[in-house]
């Protein structure tokens, strides 16, 4: 059974609040309404939101303010901030506090309404594949490049014969995405069987993958079924398939005819699991070079999906390091605290060639390290102290706001427009100037029809 979609509303105007209450309880949404700050620090702790809807001006405290306490609290929740005045500076601070959007308040309730339902539409998306534990943990996140994942995941679920060739630098999560898209797109425990073809031995590839009849090569005392046929309707896992020597024909075969024979016998058998090969290598540099056959990639790459590296992934770093803090600290039975600035900003300046494996790995480390509830920077390993990422442009003077525009949106185009000028259209220099990360530097690019150009890598 699902779980709720449950919308805390946080507004002092209570008849508003309301009203966005009613509303959204028409459409299944159940919601708490809190009046002031206070009220909605003591809800976070007692239930799991999917959506919070925050004012910017409260009776005991600035909306924003508590932005990052909200969201300690309830990390999976999206917050979107509400504000009666088009001032830019309020926006962005929301924005860099964690916020994922801000609504200016309207006399229609349609906007808010609006963005909540695509809200709780992504977040069924998300929780439909929950069928495994920690099935989701790589593809945590907020970024864009991880939402364009997910998203092709989701609509390639759907046709349920179709070949996947998951690409991405080792530790990216390309397991955890077969996963995901096997709880969404498979029988109910089916099996999901992963075939390491690095481990394959050439003389026994063809037995493991496809099986043998009793007495069809020496030392074959009985029959065995390979992994196409254990699959039964569940999905085949080719792992490191840029490492596969022998059997690269019939593989290419079986594909082509959804059958394969066990060896040693003449009788087809249909292949009902759906096949997932993975790779860290370029195949098309593997084909150039021979290693690799053409018309077997192209049958591989049906639908290619690339899993970024985590060091493109922006603030979905903090996210997966809280996520794996409590995995963690429940597993050890050591509780701690949300990351300080400074494990934070040591946590988001390192590039981490290992990507969400060796992000797990530094967590776990740090979580055994600590003898009290905080982790500290002596917790982490000196490599991440000590390599950082390329740092920030010089020192400029402050963005200017551009006085007499008509709204809030004109303000923010100007200002992205003058962030990309002052960074030489280095995408990830504009978003530090204006205090935001890349992704959301691209959403708020999107949203207001920006033209994207190509990144100049060498400013």
């Amino acid at each position: 059974m699902s779980q709720p979609f449950w919308a805390l509303i946080v507004d002092d105007e209570d008849l508003y609040a309301q009203a966005i209450g009613r509303e959204l309880g028409r459409q299944g949404i159940s919601c708490d309404l809190a009046y002031n700050c206070r009220e909605a620090l003591r809800l976070v702790e007692s239930r799991q939101y999917g959506v919070i809807l925050l004012d910017h001006r409260l009776p005991d405290d600035d909306g924003i303010r508590i932005i990052p306490q909200l969201l300690a609290q309830q990390p999976e929740a999206a917050l979107v901030m509400m504000t009666a005045y088009q001032t830019i500076p309020n926006a962005v601070r929301a924005i860099r506090h964690g916020a994922e959007d801000y609504i200016v308040k309207e006399a229609s309730l349609a906007p808010i309404l609006e963005r909540v339902l695509e809200l709780r539409q992504r977040a069924q998306l998300r929780e439909k594949a929950q069928g495994t534990a920690d099935v989701c943990q790589g593809l945590l996140g907020r970024s864009s490049a991880m939402r364009l994942v997910v998203d092709q995941l989701n609509k390639v679920a759907v046709a349920k014969d179709t070949t996947l060739l998951l690409t991405g630098e080792t530790g990216v999560g390309k397991e955890v995405a077969c996963r995901y898209l096997h709880s969404l797109s498979r029988p109910a425990g089916s099996p999901l069987l992963v075939v390491d073809c690095l481990a394959l031995p050439e003389n026994l590839a063809e037995s493991l993958l496809f099986g043998h009849e009793r007495g069809a090569f020496t030392g074959a005392q009985e029959l065995q079924m390979g992994a196409f046929e254990e699959a039964r309707d569940g999905t085949v896992f080719l792992d490191e398939i840029g490492d596969m020597e022998s059997g690269q024909g019939k593989l290419l075969r079986v594909l082509e005819s959804r059958s394969f024979r066990r060896l040693g016998s003449s009788r087809e058998i249909p292949l009902r699991a759906r096949v997932v090969a993975a790779t860290n290598q370029d195949l098309s540099a593997l084909v150039q070079a021979g290693r690799f056959r053409q018309d077997l990639f192209q049958r591989l790459a049906v639908f290619p999906i690339n899993i970024p590296p985590l060091r493109e992934r922006g603030d979905d770093i903090l996210l997966l390091a809280e996520h794996f803090r409590v995995l963690h600290g429940e597993r050890l039975n050591k509780p701690s605290e949300p990351f300080d600035t400074e494990v934070s900003q040591a946590l988001l300046s390192y590039a981490y060639p290992g990507n969400v494996r060796e992000l797990k790995n530094i967590i776990e480390r740090a979580v055994i390290l600590t003898e009290s509830a905080r982790i500290e920077l002596r917790h982490l390993p000196q490599r991440v102290l000590a390599l950082g990422r390329k740092g920030p442009l010089p020192a400029a003077s402050p963005l200017e706001v551009v006085p007499g525009v008509d709204s809030l949106a004109d303000v923010e185009v100007r200002m992205i427009r003058q962030a990309m000028n002052r960074a030489r259209n280095v995408r990830t220099e504009a978003a530090k100037l204006l205090g935001i990360s890349r992704y959301q530097l691209l959403r708020r690019m999107q949203k207001f029809g920006m033209q994207v150009q190509s990144e100049n890598k060498n400013p």
